[in-house]
């Protein structure tokens, strides 16, 4: 009786350790792992009386209606246009709808919903968006902090300050938050995961969008979330209702005179002397709780952190046989496809363009990142004219990827390969479309496209050099290489989906590397085909025609 009693009480401390919070975010990344065999904790069925609003609103804010310019060409993918446009309302319409305004809606058996020129996972957009900018043609006489509300293409004024300049000249402050509700209500658990890639989403897009116009984005690396949330009013009672608290995440400097960006104290915004409008608008009329969701953001909390040294890097620039369609077409015909036809095959000149564009510093995407390049792309090659079918590896940093190599159990199976520009390894020849549908949670979109991309982070080195901040910042940079190929996958005529849905050690174990490790950790997939359209689905425009007579 009393070893029935023992074994008992270990087994319910087993379990109580697996029930228990993770004390730092490698226990959250474990923790949020799927597996063929289980999947990380999600809510048991959707219930669509909680689904949250995927638009935020200030009512009472005064607003600014933007004009749209959807009809407009722009400068030919993927840029930057040759002149710099002047700073005010006409070119903010442009620049923030290419950024993060809808691309269109559909409609299927009753259901609307909304499409945005920034992907999200599930469609579910858990990222907002600010701007801080001095008085300008067309806004307001004073300096001001705005929201931008997407569904009227407009901003909304949430604080005044009573100087017209408290900016340096020649840019403004887009300043990024997260709602994790928003993800959490579908994806439960690993919806920290989903929400941080949406913000290296959303940076590529600011980052694309401001090319359209010949404008450059540079991610702030200073500011604390602290600074961030004061700055941006996310502290605020008004800023939100309790249970859809929005994360502080990112403030990115927009140059609109192309040059590197100013000496920027938050800290004296903070204290600048500003009025505030308006209360946040309530998403949801009910909200389940996910505490480890809360936790992974107190883990992740971003200290003020000195600034970097500029990294000096030349990226080469994606070379492409004939002219490619304005960036304006580009980002607005962007989607995800839901299925790939599985015939379809990549050029050699496109599969090279593709990849060029996701190295460190590539123009437009990856060039706002301050930080040294911590993930590499394990290639499923399946349908590349010129390109042996198999398992590469590209190499977007040679220190790590030698280390990587070092761990692998397969090393000796690397064959140095050069396209190009890029170095990339062959792990095995032969057939991967079974192994990346299998790994992608059995999702046969990863095998039916032209090829596919699991990343893999220089995981422990970056939370050792970042602390918990080092996890946002990986999955940061995920999303803007998943958002440049987005893009280019829609300029030669194809598509694109991010995948965030992989079993994470089944992964690893195809580059030779123990589940027990973790110095490298698989933390985002992405597929590129060509896209099987469902014809049940409405295609509806994106704004009103009479959103384009503003002036």
């Amino acid at each position: 009786m009393a070893e029935a009693e023992t074994e008992l009480q270990t087994l319910n401390d087993r379990l109580g350790d697996a029930d228990a919070l993770p004390s730092d975010i490698r226990g959250y990344h474990r923790r949020t792992k799927h597996a063929p065999t289980r999947y990380a904790l999600g809510p048991a069925f959707l219930d669509w009386t909680s689904q949250p609003s995927p638009f935020r609103r200030f009512d009472g804010a005064p607003r600014i209606e933007l004009p749209l310019r959807d009809r407009e060409e722009t400068a030919p993918f993927p840029g930057p246009a040759l002149r710099p446009a002047p700073l005010d309302r006409m070119a903010l319409g442009l620049f923030l709808e290419l950024g993060f305004g809808i691309s269109a809606w559909k409609s299927y058996e009753g259901s609307t919903w909304a499409l945005r020129n920034n992907p999200s996972s599930g469609n579910l957009h858990p990222t907002e968006t600010y701007l801080l900018a001095n008085a300008a043609e067309g806004l307001d006489e004073c300096a001001a902090l705005y929201h931008y509300a997407q569904e009227d293409h407009a901003l909304e004024q949430r604080a005044i300050f009573e100087t017209p300049l408290v900016l340096p000249e020649g840019g403004f402050v887009l300043g990024l938050s997260s709602v994790p509700w928003r993800e959490s209500w579908k994806y439960g658990e690993r919806a920290f995961r989903y929400c941080q890639l949406d913000v290296g989403h959303a940076i590529a897009a600011a980052a694309q969008a401001g090319a359209a116009l010949g404008w450059r984005a540079h991610l702030l690396c200073e500011p604390g979330d602290a600074d961030i949330a004061a700055l941006l009013g996310l502290d605020r009672t008004d800023a939100a209702h309790r249970r859809e608290e929005e994360h502080p995440d990112a403030l990115l400097w927009i140059a609109a005179d192309g040059r590197a960006p100013p000496a920027i104290d938050v800290s004296i915004l903070i204290r600048a002397s500003r009025t505030w409008t308006g209360a946040a608008n309530r998403l949801s009329d009910d909200h389940d709780g996910w505490p480890l969701v809360d936790r992974a953001a107190r883990l992740c909390v971003k200290p003020r952190t000195p600034k970097l040294e500029p990294v000096s890097r030349v990226a080469p620039k994606p070379a492409f046989p004939f002219p490619l369609p304005d960036i304006g077409r580009v980002v607005r015909r962007r989607r995800s496809a839901q299925r790939m036809d599985g015939i379809a095959r990549l050029s050699h000149e496109a599969f090279c363009a593709m990849l060029t564009s996701t190295l460190p510093g590539a123009e437009p995407c990856l060039a706002p990142f301050p930080w040294p390049p911590r993930l590499n792309l394990l290639l499923f090659v399946h349908r590349v004219e010129g390109v042996e079918p198999g398992l590469y590896l590209l190499q977007r940093d040679a220190e790590t990827t030698a280390r990587l190599r070092e761990m692998s159990a397969l090393a000796l199976l690397w064959t140095p390969i050069e396209i190009g520009p890029l170095k990339l390894f062959r792990l095995r020849r032969g057939a991967v479309e079974r192994e990346a549908s299998m790994n992608a949670c059995r999702q046969a979109i990863a095998g039916k496209g032209c090829f596919a991309v699991a990343m893999i982070a220089d995981f422990d080195r970056t939370l050792q050099e970042d602390g918990g901040f080092g996890y946002r910042r990986l999955h940061w940079e995920a999303g803007a290489i998943g958002q440049a190929l987005y893009l280019w996958a829609s300029a030669i005529g194809l598509s694109g989906t991010g995948i965030g849905c992989f079993f994470d050690d089944e992964i690893h174990a195809m580059l030779g590397l123990s589940p027990e490790q973790y110095a490298f950790q698989d933390v985002y997939h992405f597929t590129v085909g060509a896209a099987l359209e469902d014809p049940r689905m409405l295609t509806l425009p994106a704004y009103p025609e009479e959103m384009r007579e503003r002036t």
